[in-house]
């Protein structure tokens, strides 16, 4: 079996001098194989760059063995160092574009370095790459004209056209928004493959964790599996999350925040929550619904916010049921929990047909149902009521909002702002409630084991 093109062991690294030195890396040992994507995971200061920049060939190696493609990094001489920078593809969360170079120029600029290659083999080169990360008809515009992620498609040519054997990326995703990042490392990840290029990739996105063969983390400067870290700390975690929901922890956060802000806060919750249950069976049920019962009742609290509203009911429609599920509705800064038959009242028929529904007079509705004021002695005056949708465009939620402050019913604007925010939430609503049914179904099969 040919050698691993990295190999490390027992690596350590220092900062600093004297008394200030600052032991970064301990003792780390790994080695990763040829066509393998690995990712590394950890916290800020962890000392992820700094193994990036080892392997790489950026930073001098001070104790232990960094071999990469067979050439030993310790003690390594400039003509190593550079037969093996040549051999390796660098992107970087900063993509590094000259601004005064098209994006094909840019690409060009890595094939300078191997004079085995004509200038026009570098042109086709430079030429083919972009078409191979779909940006064939932008080669000439300059990087100015480029929005984020074809910047960072532009990096990822240039890695990729002097066929390297080995892709080092360091946070290539962090600038980028969620769709654009998740292309990026699509894009990574079959070209790679397509090559059989060796990729180390370091990131704090865990929305991209699935292009990995295998997963890496690195704390404190040591290096463990990534299963294992996660399981370490799964009923610390999980405990935690139940506790806060107690104290009504993202309720607090999320008061105030953007709705830019918001989405990557709840997005944030729901990866974590996404991958406690993929490594491991999470058994804690409280803390489960503890999380659960906190995004549903900051969606509501959002909503509020965003229209100027009174009260905010958030329902569910659970189809296996025929019936709207509401576990969080403001109401005296309580909660309420409400079940209706679908297509019953305002909520059912919006969730059957899609359709939002705009009523300046609720009273003047036929279908608005006065019992629940007379029971609470609330006086139900304006209704806004509209769907949240799926992926696939399907009804999954319905948000009802009650009585705009002022006294003055929702207008057209109330209806755009509420879309736009729906658009932008309701796959994050999506994954909780897949999470939710299928906890259910899991239960239910226990149950009658």
């Amino acid at each position: 079996m040919d050698a691993a093109p990295i190999q490390i062991e027992q690596v350590n690294h220092y900062f600093g001098e004297g008394a200030l030195r600052k032991q970064i890396l301990f003792d780390v040992s790994t080695e990763i194989r040829a066509g393998e994507i690995v990712i590394v995971t950890g916290p800020s200061g962890s000392g992820k760059t700094t193994l990036l920049t080892l392997i790489g060939a950026l930073r001098s190696v001070q104790e232990g063995s960094v071999r990469i493609l067979g050439e030993e990094l310790h003690n390594a001489g400039g003509r190593v160092v550079g037969r093996v920078r040549k051999s390796i593809g660098y992107i970087f969360q900063a993509h590094n574009l000259l601004s005064a170079l098209t994006a094909q120029q840019n690409v060009q600029m890595a094939l300078y370095l191997h004079p085995e290659l004509s200038r026009a083999e570098i042109r086709a080169r430079a030429a083919s790459m972009l078409e191979a990360v779909g940006l064939s008809e932008r080669k000439h515009h300059f990087p100015s004209q480029l929005s984020g992620g074809q910047k960072q498609r532009v990096a990822i040519a240039r890695a990729l056209a002097s066929r390297p054997r080995i892709i080092l990326a360091d946070e290539p995703t962090a600038s980028l928004d969620k769709q654009s990042g998740r292309d990026v490392v699509t894009l990574m990840h079959d070209l790679a493959k397509g090559q059989g290029v060796t990729v180390l990739l370091v990131t704090h996105d865990n929305r991209i964790l699935d292009v990995a063969d295998r997963i890496i983390h690195l704390e404190d400067g040591r290096l463990s599996s990534f299963t294992a870290a996660v399981a370490n700390n799964t009923q610390h975690m999980m405990d935690m999350l139940a506790q806060h929901n107690r104290k009504g922890e993202l309720a607090r956060v999320v008061r105030g925040l953007s709705v830019a802000d918001f989405a990557r806060t709840v997005e944030e919750a729901t990866v974590e929550c996404e991958q406690f249950l993929r490594v491991v069976e999470m058994s804690n049920t409280e803390a489960f619904e503890s999380m659960l019962e906190q995004i549903l009742e900051s969606f509501t609290l959002k909503i509020g916010e965003i229209l100027d509203a009174d009260r905010v009911s958030l329902f569910l429609v659970d189809e296996a049921h025929h019936e709207l599920f509401s576990k969080v509705a403001q109401h005296d800064g309580g909660a309420l929990d409400i079940r209706v038959p679908l297509g019953v009242g305002i909520a059912g028929r919006v969730a059957s047909t899609g359709t939002a529904m705009n009523i300046p007079d609720a009273y003047a509705e036929p279908l608005f149902n006065r019992a629940v004021d007379q029971q609470t002695g609330y006086r139900t005056q304006a209704i806004l009521c509209v769907p949240i949708l799926d992926r696939r465009g399907r009804v999954i939620a319905v948000a009802q909002v009650l009585n705009k402050r002022g006294g003055t019913p929702f207008d057209a604007a109330d209806e755009q702002r509420f879309a736009e925010f729906a658009a932008s939430l309701g796959v994050v609503l999506e994954s909780w409630w897949e999470m939710a049914r299928t906890r259910s179904a899991r239960s239910a099969e226990a149950r009658a084991a």
